[in-house]
Order: C-alpha cells, then structure tokens, then sequence
C-alpha cells in the first residue's frame, strides 16, 4: 500500500506570460500571450503524485477565493487529500506572475497572500513529508515533528535564516536543490557540497538541458533529460519531484526514482501549466521504458 506523502507550501494560481525578453529596470518588453493556470509549488507536486497514483496530502494556507476560483474541485477531482488545508480569512490565494522570454529565461513575482500566514500557523506531525517552497518558519516547525523530511527550498531560499535552514537540513533525509540552490544552501550554513553529503541521506541536484545527479554516501548517479518537444518549462521541477518521491516510497533504487522523474518532467514541459499534461503510472511507464528499457519491479 502507497505511503501518503503530506506536500507543504503555496497553492497559488499561476499567471505565465510570454514575453519577447525579460524587462530590465525602467524597460518595458511586449507580451507575446498570457494564461492563468493552477499553480504552487506544493499542489503541483500533490496533483502529479496523485494522478500518477499515489497518495498526496496537501499541507498549505488558503485564501477565502479557493472554492470561488475553482481550484478546491481540481484538486479534489484529482484525488488530493485536502483534510490539512488552513482556510485564511481575509486573505486571497497566492498568485505567482512568471514571465519567460523566447529562451526559456524566467523572472517570478510572487503575491503570497493566505501564505503570508504560515509562519503563525502550528502544524501536526506528518509521516513522511515534503517541503516545498514556503515560509521557512513553518518548514522548520514541522521538519522537526514528521518522520521522513525530503527539502527543497527552491527560489523562496533567499527568504530563509540560516538558523531556521540549518534546523530544517538537521532533519532532512532527501535534499532537492538546483546547480544555484546548492550552492546558496552551503554559502548561507559554510558548509561544503561534502559536509552537506555527509550530513543528507539523498542529494538531488537538477542542471536544466544537463538532468540531474543523485548523491547518496560515496555514490553518484547522472540522470539524463526525457528529450521532448518542450513548450513550457514551469512546473518541471515540481513533476519530477513528485515522480521522484513516489518511486522512491515505492521501494525503487535512486538511479531509477531518477529517471522516473525525469519521465514524469517530461510529460510537464509538453504543455502550458503545471499541471495539464502530467501522467497515470502507466503513460509514465510506457515513455520511460521506451526511453531506459524495462522498469524494475517495486521492492
């Protein structure tokens, strides 16, 4: 039987702009198109993990919108367990307005909204957890309570103190960082990419076009990209990790939780949003056995 994995951070909708450059202070760029889409860090991993099978429980503040705006039904729809949401009076949900230029470079603006609210909040302990991008106090609140902590602070890093990051890496048994995050984490805590090893379980550290690399003790595994025709990046980051995680609560070894990502980012790029064209389990199967030949048998 499935592990839940409870999914901390922001339920936000997403505005994603086209653009034909990134504006630089006191310019201004034309927009090429515009959509609004489901968003957060945290309810896309919980939709891909539940749409591809596995169990999701979405940790995460709420504005009084969420049932106007239509996301309470996708996510109930999808089968995401809601039971630890915080309803957030007199606040709005999070909104993040991300812009990309013709080469995928892309500037966020984040509205934080009910998230603003998280460091107040007091959380229950969880089983197994993920802590996605958030409100660093909260994550160090229940990374100290729960069983099993995956981490990956993303682009709110640069909101954390070192004192809360160095409490939330203490407990952390899968690290998740890109090139940039990784070596923000050891500038901010002095510690070196090997302290770090030495002290986390699993590393996963993401290089764009490049794929990814595990670290677990001495070993390292390079996980190459699903090469697809790309249309959207956003939101790549979150299915893999979402991929990720369930193979990993499914018993897989970390080479093939890696490429199971990379499958299931793969399927995320294809199309515009988060979370529109994300996998069953058998669609992820189908493309990753075509791609890494037959996938091993759960332990």
């Amino acid at each position: 039987m499935d592990r839940i994995i409870s999914v901390v951070g922001h339920t936000a909708l997403d505005y994603i702009v086209d653009v034909e450059n990134i504006a630089g202070k006191n310019e201004s760029s034309p927009v090429i198109d515009y959509e609004e889409y489901p968003g957060g860090g945290a309810a896309n991993i919980a939709v891909a993990i539940a749409k591809l099978g596995g169990k999701s429980q979405l940790i995460s503040p709420v504005g009084t919108d969420f049932s106007s705006s239509g996301y309470e039904k996708l996510l109930k729809d999808a089968g995401v367990d809601l039971s630890r949401l915080y309803v957030i009076e007199d606040q709005k949900i999070s909104k993040a307005f991300i812009f990309t230029d013709r080469e995928d470079n892309q500037t966020t603006y984040f509205y934080w909204g009910a998230s603003s609210k998280f460091k107040e909040l007091e959380p229950e302990p969880a089983d197994f957890v993920h802590l996605a991008t958030a409100d660093c106090v909260y994550n160090a609140k229940i990374a100290q309570v729960s069983g099993f902590v995956s981490f990956d602070p993303g682009q709110d890093l640069v909101t954390y103190s070192k004192e809360n990051l160095e409490i939330i890496l203490s407990h952390t048994d899968i690290l998740f960082a890109n090139r940039h995050e990784i070596r923000r984490v050891s500038e901010m805590t002095g510690m070196s990419f090997s302290e770090l090893k030495a002290m986390i379980d699993v590393i996963v550290v993401t290089y764009d076009s490049e794929g990814s690399r595990i670290y677990r003790g001495g070993e390292e595994w390079a996980i190459p990209v699903v090469s697809v025709k790309a249309l959207d990046p956003t939101g790549a980051g979150d299915a893999y990790r979402a991929g990720f995680l369930l193979a990993y609560t499914r018993g897989y070894s970390l080479p093939t939780c890696g490429k199971i990502g990379s499958t299931v980012a793969s399927f995320a790029v294809q199309t515009k949003g988060c979370q529109t064209g994300l996998p069953s389990w058998d669609e992820m199967k189908s493309r990753y056995e075509a791609n890494f030949g037959t996938l091993e048998e759960e332990i």
